[in-house]
């Protein structure tokens, strides 16, 4: 945790001025002006005065700044953004809405613009010791160690009992080789909150760095008796091993994480390191290509080096092998629809077979023609995919079945998924980065189709136990990387219809008819399946395509004379 999160801390500021006064008669903007409150009853309480036009000046900014905290929590950046921005304007003086709205930037992976709301605030107030913090942790994403110390320095002068300020010092004084300074700076955190768990957590990494092996692991060893799903702690843990020289004892921990957590960042770039070591070269580039790939621009500081170590060694690990001269086509075709804790699909399966059945035609010398994928089975699946990727031109991942966002991350969704409650995603479901993964090793085009945007049937009984954003409907907006395309059967918060009477659906339909036409362009081939399938529909659906493939040529399915 780097950031300032809490609505006591990121509203301590905004609502200083107007909680100074005596609150009007009103329950709803006395709770909203209590900063003591925190969670859904404050959010609701300003927002009911928000939408009633209640509110002008000081007031209205703050509970625009709640608002914007909530949405934050939410993972709706854009959403906090506008609100954050509106509070300015009811209040330009408002530090705690530029302090806020920094950190919707941040997460958006708009880090210019955080560093300038941070900035901003600062000048305003220049005591503001949760914006020195706020900008301290991108000076460290960036490696400007120098800086970033300094930042925490001054947010531990002006908040000194603010204990993020003094863990997040630890830790680049760790990165610093100044291990004495970071072990004090740990002892000060214990005296604010002895039972936080990142102090552990991260001293567990400096204790490691120093050799002292035995108080690594009583650190590490502690927290992870008392949280014993914590995979950040046991993502640690292993790191140490790693510095012990104990690759054994770290690949346990990684492939403990890997079981729980099978899209976890951190753990499959560290157990890439190990089977390199171990000279295992295919399996160290099948745990790289699935810490490599991102749809998004943002990573926490540790997500982010991980993910840098895996795409440089990918890269180092990866074979130069020329095209074929007529081009090696690979393709995976998934239908699952036996889902065993909600209703069933009966479409994916009739889909996948006409899609697989298609692409055989068109001469493709790989087919995977995959039903009803368990979670385990899909990600042996796409690891075996990643295979073939590598001594292809092209790769193509075919998908219908459920699947939808959870807290910004798209996931498609294996049939013994249960989702009880949202964090179950994380443990349940495939983030679509896999998918990308799997595809990523190609040589020209990459290409991902999903035929997955239904309701979410899980959402009536899925426990919210997270502050994140639930889309019901449909997947997120998402940002390939250069040389990949990502095509949606709907666009954001639409739904993928079905055919009726037994037919297949009107995506499959479209793309299994357009994709025989010769001579037609990829990227006009998906424009062209857009509009039928938006006619088809009724303008009730709309496929969206994302990303392309390379530039400087032109790729047919079928090229024609």
């Amino acid at each position: 945790m780097l950031r300032v999160v809490s609505l006591a801390l990121l509203i301590l500021i905004s609502g200083a001025a107007s909680a100074a006064a005596e609150p009007p008669a009103g329950d709803d903007l006395a709770l909203c002006r209590d900063r003591q409150t925190e969670g859904p009853a404050r959010a609701q309480a300003c927002d009911n005065l928000l939408n009633a036009g209640k509110l002008s000046g000081k007031d209205k900014a703050l509970a625009l700044v709640v608002r914007g905290n909530a949405l934050i929590a939410k993972r709706d950046y854009d959403r906090a953004i506008e609100a954050l921005s509106s509070a300015l304007e009811a209040d330009p003086d408002n530090v705690g809405a530029m302090n806020v709205r920094g950190i919707a930037h941040e997460r958006k992976g708009e880090d210019d613009l955080a560093m300038a709301d941070y900035n901003r605030a600062i000048g305003k107030r220049a005591n503001f010791g949760f914006a020195y913090n706020n900008r301290g942790t991108i000076q460290l994403r960036r490696g400007a160690l120098q800086s970033a110390l300094d930042d925490f320095s001054l947010s531990i002068k002006y908040t000194p009992k603010f204990l993020l300020g003094w863990t997040n010092r630890a830790r680049v004084r760790t990165l610093m080789k100044d291990y004495n300074g970071a072990i004090a700076d740990f002892a000060e955190a214990e005296k604010i909150d002895p039972a936080a768990p990142q102090i552990a957590s991260h001293r567990c990494i400096t204790w490691g760095m120093m050799g002292k092996y035995d108080q690594a692991f009583a650190d590490c060893d502690g927290l992870i008796q008392k949280q014993p799903k914590n995979a950040y702690a046991i993502n640690n843990r292993a790191d140490v091993n790693m510095m012990k020289g104990d690759l054994d004892a770290a690949l346990r921990d990684y492939n403990a994480v890997i079981q729980a957590y099978p899209n976890n960042v951190r753990a499959h770039s560290g157990r890439g390191q190990i089977y390199e070591a171990k000279h295992d070269l295919a399996q160290a580039r099948a745990d790289y290509r699935a810490a490599a790939y991102t749809l998004t621009k943002f990573d926490d500081i540790e997500v982010a080096q991980a993910r840098a170590r895996a795409q440089e060694r990918l890269v180092a690990l990866t074979p130069q092998v020329p095209a074929a001269p007529t081009g090696r086509r690979v393709a995976l075709v998934i239908g699952n629809g036996a889902y065993k804790n909600v209703h069933a699909l009966p479409n994916p399966p009739r889909d996948s077979k006409l899609v697989a059945g298609v692409l055989r035609d068109l001469g493709f010398q790989t087919v995977m023609d995959t039903r009803d994928l368990t979670r385990d089975k899909f990600f042996q699946t796409l690891q075996a995919f990643a295979e073939e990727a590598e001594k292809a031109d092209w790769a193509v991942v075919y998908y219908a079945g459920h699947g939808f966002e959870i807290g910004g991350v798209n996931y498609l969704v294996p049939i013994d998924a249960k989702l009880s409650a949202d964090k179950d995603a994380e443990t349940e479901a495939v983030a679509l980065e896999q998918v990308i993964a799997a595809v990523g090793a190609a040589r020209k085009v990459r290409l991902v189709i999903l035929d997955a945007c239904r309701d979410n049937p899980f959402a009536p009984t899925m426990q919210r136990t997270l502050s994140l954003k639930l889309v019901d409907k449909g997947f997120s907006n998402i940002e390939p990387g250069a040389g990949f395309m990502v095509v949606y059967a709907a666009k954001h918060g639409e739904t993928a219809m079905d055919g009726e009477g037994g037919a297949d659906s009107p995506f499959a339909t479209a793309l299994a008819r357009e994709i025989r036409e010769p001579k037609v362009e990829i990227r006009k081939l998906f424009d062209i399946i857009r509009d039928d399938v938006f006619s088809a529909t009724k303008h009730e659906q709309q496929p969206f395509t994302y990303g392309s493939p390379p530039g400087r040529e032109d790729f047919y399915f079928v090229a024609g004379k």
